[in-house]
């Protein structure tokens, strides 16, 4: 007797140990919140922390067993009428006491754990159309909870298929360890002690509330599959599809009406778009772009009421009422999620109008500055006033170079993988693709900042003389005095030399330079005279500074005879050069004198010599050929 009342004890002891976290330890964990793709991981969180529960009710059931027996042999002392007193007697009853207590402290046990995975776990919903009639947590035997929850929902279904089936047929049975929901022969539901401890509700109570919304659930079934509900939901779309039709009807009669009346008003509301002299945009173009706006906000229109008819329609039915939510998602959910993206992203839109305000203004005032510049009312030591424009234009780049790293945080989509994989593509192909197009750029703005020439100017880049026309970053345009258009980068320019003609033309004037070469026995200021005589004869030629001639050199047969001129119109040099070319010629014709380069052998026998007659003395007699008589 000793033995079992130990035994009874020990037993106590052992479910103290096993029945959960002492003081200190860190409790079961609780079920994560499901959705509806993680169902394995929603399935075995709930056995894990269900299985705490199957232990106790394992020890529950073994308690029962002892319980059991202790009564029966309590009942057969009874019936032996032993004596109140009797030692074996006292023992049943202490054990009993014990497993008594032991059982309601397992009990206690269970419900405090279970509270604590309500806070986060989530059952199987039995859902046979969508609408959840109850939730299962709890394994049974060797189904789990998701198993049992489509189990119950299939038999459901059944049940609203059964031509035969009636309500009085659903009841509850009670069995030792579960109570049934049976229709019939068929079990839809065994709930046990788990499931009502999950409900906190008693078995029988539990079963009875599940045996109620099922038939509510059938009967709301069947009445709404009933041949009077079928024909008013058919009624109904009827309705709907008239209505849709003079909704349609009304909207394209609305923009026909809109239509006309813009036709009427061409020439009253498209007054056209002009950008100088270029008329962008004529009142015709503007009533046909009006039209095209109009037509494509039509069909936007009738879209939107078809996205919200089809919903209405696919509600009717109860069979089609998940396809309506799922249809009307489609148009509400973008519109949605677009509504909440422009709403989180209004911050930063807000800051990037700022930021570009900021940088307008900015721009703005750079601009004032550059044209006080340019138009002489500001002067900097050192700085040009042809400088004002490239510096602005240089100026602006790096602003707006700035002002794009400054908001491109704020851009939406700037941190996604793909937007920086374009940038960085969009990079690689600028810089290899436009290696030599920087190198003209350099060009350009070293140019420019040199001073060579400017627009205008006559000017010689390697062999090609003419007046530039055109200057940019990348390239020169000269037109020469043939009118041929010739293009050269700013790159060869930079690699070779530059003669301007026109820079210091208007202050100290360009030097127009001739050479004719003439014999020794002409004399020298002759030549000169008749050569300043042509010179100020020519139009074009300014007579201060007065022209001069220089003698360039002696060579073997003649003199080399320089004119030299100034003028202040270096574009027309190549008219001023043919004038004085033709004047030179009459000048020494009309003095007789020969523009020639003689080539010549002189005999000092009986030849003149090529010293003018100005130089010779007085009694100069040209020698006779001398002949010797002796050959």
């Amino acid at each position: 007797m000793r033995i079992d009342f130990y035994r009874s004890w020990l037993l106590i002891f052992s479910l103290l140990i096993s029945a959960g976290p002492a003081a200190g330890q860190t409790p079961p964990p609780a079920a994560a919140v499901p959705t509806p793709s993680h169902d394995s991981a929603r399935a075995e969180s709930l056995t894990t922390d269900t299985r705490y529960l199957r232990q106790l009710d394992s020890l529950r059931l073994r308690n029962t067993d002892r319980l059991a027996q202790l009564q029966q042999e309590l009942l057969t002392l009874r019936d032996r009428d032993q004596d109140k007193d009797h030692p074996r007697r006292r023992q049943l009853e202490q054990e009993l006491a014990a497993l008594r207590a032991t059982d309601s402290l397992r009990l206690a046990r269970a419900r405090h754990h279970i509270d604590s995975l309500k806070v986060h776990a989530r059952g199987y919903p039995v859902s046979p159309h969508g609408d959840t009639l109850f939730y299962v947590y709890t394994k049974l035997g060797p189904f789990l909870p998701r198993e049992r929850a489509n189990l119950i929902a299939d038999k459901v279904k059944r049940l609203e298929d059964d031509v035969l089936y009636a309500a009085d047929s659903l009841r509850v049975y009670p069995s030792e360890q579960t109570v049934d929901i049976m229709y019939g022969a068929t079990v839809l539901q065994s709930i046990s002690d788990n499931d009502a401890l999950w409900m906190n509700v008693t078995r029988d109570s539990l079963a009875h509330q599940y045996r109620r919304r099922i038939v509510a659930a059938v009967a709301q079934y069947k009445q709404a599959h009933s041949l009077y509900n079928i024909l008013k939901e058919a009624g109904l779309v009827l309705l709907v599809l008239v209505a849709f039709y003079f909704v349609v009807r009304f909207v394209n009669q609305l923009f026909g009406w809109l239509r006309r009346r813009l036709t009427d008003k061409e020439q009253t509301w498209f007054r056209g778009v002009q950008l100088g002299t270029y008329e962008l945009l004529t009142p015709r173009r503007g009533l046909e772009a009006a039209l095209l706006l109009l037509n494509v906000l039509r069909w936007v229109t009738i879209f939107l009421i078809i996205s919200l008819v089809l919903p209405l329609l696919f509600s009717i039915f109860p069979g089609t009422q998940g396809m309506a939510d799922t249809l009307l998602g489609y148009v509400i959910t973008p519109l949605r999620k677009m509504l909440l993206a422009l709403w989180h992203y209004l911050p930063d839109l807000i800051t990037i109008v700022v930021i570009v305000t900021v940088f307008r203004y900015l721009l703005r005032g750079v601009y004032f500055l550059k044209e006080e510049i340019r138009q002489g009312r500001l002067t900097i030591d050192g700085f040009y006033p042809d400088w004002a424009n490239p510096t602005y234009q240089i100026v602006r780049v790096m602003v707006f170079a700035f002002l794009l790293v400054v908001i491109f945080p704020y851009l939406p989509g700037s941190d996604s993988p793909i937007f920086k994989g374009v940038s960085v593509f969009l990079g690689f192909l600028f810089t290899f693709g436009s290696a030599g197009s920087l190198s003209n750029i350099v060009a350009g703005l070293v140019l420019t900042y040199m001073r060579s020439y400017k627009l205008g100017d006559r000017v010689k880049i390697g062999d090609v003389t003419g007046d530039i026309i055109e200057k940019n970053l990348l390239v020169t345009r000269i037109r020469t005095i043939k009118n041929e258009e010739i293009t050269i980068p700013n790159s060869s320019i930079m690699s070779s030399y530059t003669t301007n003609f026109s820079n210091a033309a208007p202050t100290l004037g360009l030097v127009l330079h001739t050479t004719v070469t003439i014999g020794y026995d002409v004399p020298w200021p002759q030549v000169h005279q008749l050569l300043l005589a042509a010179a100020a004869q020519a139009e074009g030629v300014l007579p201060e500074p007065k022209p001069f001639v220089l003698q360039t050199s002696l060579d073997d047969f003649y003199v080399s005879y320089q004119l030299n001129a100034y003028t202040r119109e270096a574009s027309r040099q190549a008219g001023i050069y043919s004038r004085i070319h033709q004047l030179i010629q009459d000048q020494f014709n009309a003095a007789g004198v020969e523009i020639l380069s003689p080539h010549y052998r002189a005999a000092r026998d009986g030849n003149q010599t090529t010293i003018p007659a100005q130089y010779l003395p007085p009694d100069y007699v040209a020698p006779r050929f001398g002949v010797d008589s002796r050959g």
